[in-house]
């Protein structure tokens, strides 16, 4: 049912009987993946619209260091000119704003503070306090296009950085990251591409990312799909795909993980039961970021406390043990180290579920 149900139901038979004839099909080795994601996580940065800087008070500052002498004695209302009053954050006409801003939050501990913010993003119950700060589109949601962003109103709180995002290989290793400030959208992980895959020999041939449908059509719309489309093809990862596969046919085309009509051999693998019968299974453990998430989400208490320079240095430096524990993992099982799988046996388990996960029958498409 719904639109390009028609279409769907047709690449569905072409996929079963590709899956029929699995042990006929012939496959190219020499093809690589990476994969895209993010965690919301990330240090404050100055309050200032458009500003990513660091504070230059960390402990209670709002502003860094340019725009707290440009703006600092002025009234922390955005678009007030006025010079605030004393002890206070505010002019005389918008000080009703600043008391009412510490009567509610003034007297909470900070978790408490964080918990109200939290619960009026994800719930906007009638009854929570209004959002003292820049919201941001969910994280697995792509921004309405008709939907202006709202207006920042005053400069009593430091925002944070809206995520960590890494691009890392299937294995687990690492390539890159960054910060994004405001959100996880298809802009900003376009030119996060670019500036990691600066020629087009560093491109691998797929790119897994949980949004690659409103990516492509991103690329699409700003015209460097062109370029994109001569070495890369944009992939949802399978946790994702699973929602995205229902209801967009863009989606189920051509950001498929795991196609069975031949448009990308190079996805799946034959493998063969205890019987001898060929099926089909995944080639790439798509979910190699969201298990890097998953490790980072523990130190995300400790990493939001922390100024920015440090926040850089940590994440840097947990990146780097987290590649090198993978890189050691796979010297270990080349070598066929009885001692050390065994050591590792338990945490390789989780890995080898998605790695040798097979395509169940809902999904053929």
């Amino acid at each position: 049912m719904g639109e390009g149900a028609d279409l769907a139901r047709q690449d569905a038979i072409e996929a079963r009987q590709n899956a029929c004839n699995a042990h006929q099909v012939q496959y190219e080795s020499e093809h690589e993946m990476d994969i895209d994601n993010g965690i919301i996580m990330g240090p404050r940065h100055c309050a200032f619209e458009d500003c990513d800087q660091k504070l230059e008070n960390e402990v209670n500052g709002v502003f860094c260091t340019e725009h707290r002498i440009l703006h600092g004695h002025l009234c922390h209302i955005a678009d007030c000119d006025n010079y605030k009053e004393p002890n206070t954050k505010t002019c005389i006409e918008h000080d009703n704003r600043w008391r009412s801003h510490l009567i509610r939050f003034g007297h909470q501990s900070l978790l408490g503070i964080r918990r109200i913010l939290h619960r009026t993003d994800n719930e906007r119950l009638d009854w929570l306090p209004p959002v003292n700060h820049q919201v941001a589109p969910a994280h697995d949601n792509p921004p309405a296009a008709n939907i202006c962003r709202n207006k920042q109103e005053n400069y009593f709180v430091a925002p944070r950085y809206y995520c960590v995002e890494t691009i890392c290989a299937p294995c687990g290793i690492v390539k890159a990251w960054t910060k994004f400030t405001k959100s996880e959208g298809p802009v900003q992980i376009l030119d996060f591409l670019n500036k990691v895959y600066t020629t087009e020999e560093s491109r691998p041939s797929y790119i897994c990312i949980d949004k690659a449908c409103v990516v492509l059509q991103a690329a699409l719309l700003n015209g460097v799909w062109e370029v994109w489309s001569r070495t890369s093809r944009l992939i949802v990862d399978s946790y994702h795909y699973i929602n995205h596969r229902t209801t967009n046919y863009i989606c189920r085309k051509w950001c498929n993980p795991a196609p069975l009509n031949g448009s990308a051999p190079n996805l799946v693998v034959v493998e063969y039961d205890i019987n001898g019968r060929p099926h089909y299974k995944r080639a790439f453990n798509t979910q190699a970021c969201e298990q890097l998430n998953a490790w980072l989400g523990g130190y995300q208490s400790i990493l939001n406390r922390v100024t920015v320079a440090n926040f850089d240095w940590t994440i840097h430096a947990l990146l780097f043990i987290h590649t090198q524990k993978v890189i050691q993992h796979q010297l270990n099982k080349a070598s066929n180290n009885p001692e050390e799988e065994e050591e590792e046996q338990a945490g390789d388990e989780y890995d080898r579920e998605e790695e040798e996960e097979d395509i169940p029958d809902d999904q053929i498409m």
